[in-house]
């Protein structure tokens, strides 16, 4: 019976493909999960699927492993960013690992006003990512983006991208229209914004409504924590213009 483990690798995979595994992963295939060469696991490169490989090594150093046969294809999210502002460590980290759950195509933390995080370890934040992947059954690992000004990512704004917003002062906005289409919710290539716990600073909110390619939206009659409204608004434009329709 092929083995549950599935691993992020950073070589290309495919059929006969031989790929070296780092003293890290070696030691969770050994020391961990109790695997040993002639056992299988899953193996993806985040562009090729996930492909069913064979141990060919594992050692103190390093391992070896040989792909076999693909057991799924490459399955890539909806061209959707997720922008938000750092708050406390493990609950960013939350918001990474759900983001790639949800099929969020790209991380960027931003820094505004009321952020009350002002650094963040890119290179901990994407391992959560690689993680969450892995766990979750995906092929694609999100990319996270260094932590940069709100003011920078607004100047900087790629030309064809929808801004979605998240504010808090229109708590009574209907999330859907009457007729049950997907209201106020642009489609891809778009990004949502999360804003830091306490919200937008007025002349932050102020820009956002001011700019042709942002839209604000409500996330219902509730104040939602950051992590929380991450979530909701990655579910909601998943079920109105992502591929969970």
């Amino acid at each position: 019976m092929d083995s549950k483990v599935r691993l992020h690798v950073g070589q290309p995979v495919g059929a006969g493909q031989s790929v070296d595994l780092p003293r890290e992963q070696a030691h969770y295939l050994g020391n961990v999960m109790r695997l040993a060469p002639s056992d299988t696991l899953t193996v993806f490169d985040g562009v090729d699927g996930a492909w069913r490989a064979r141990i060919e090594a594992l050692g103190k150093r390093g391992g070896t492993v040989t792909c076999e046969e693909q057991v799924a294809p490459q399955r890539d999210p909806p061209d959707l960013w997720l922008c938000f502002a750092p708050i406390k460590k493990a609950r960013t980290d939350f918001i990474v690992e759900k983001a790639t759950e949800l099929g969020a195509a790209r991380i960027l933390p931003v820094s505004t006003r009321f952020t009350n995080s002002e650094r963040v370890r890119q290179d901990r934040l994407q391992a959560h990512a690689v993680e969450a992947a892995e766990q979750c059954g995906g092929t694609f690992v999100p990319e996270v983006a260094a932590l940069v000004p709100l003011d920078r990512l607004l100047a900087d704004w790629p030309a064809g991208r929808a801004l979605i917003f998240c504010d808090e002062t229109l708590s009574d906005d209907p999330l859907w229209s009457e007729s049950g289409e997907a209201g106020p919710w642009p489609p891809a290539p778009a990004a949502i914004l999360i804003g830091p716990e306490g919200g937008f600073a007025p002349e932050e909110r102020a820009r956002l409504r001011a700019l042709p390619f942002a839209t604000p939206v409500a996330l219902g009659p509730r104040i939602l924590r950051a992590d929380t409204a991450a979530v909701a608004a990655l579910t909601l434009w998943q079920a109105a213009r992502g591929d969970w329709r």
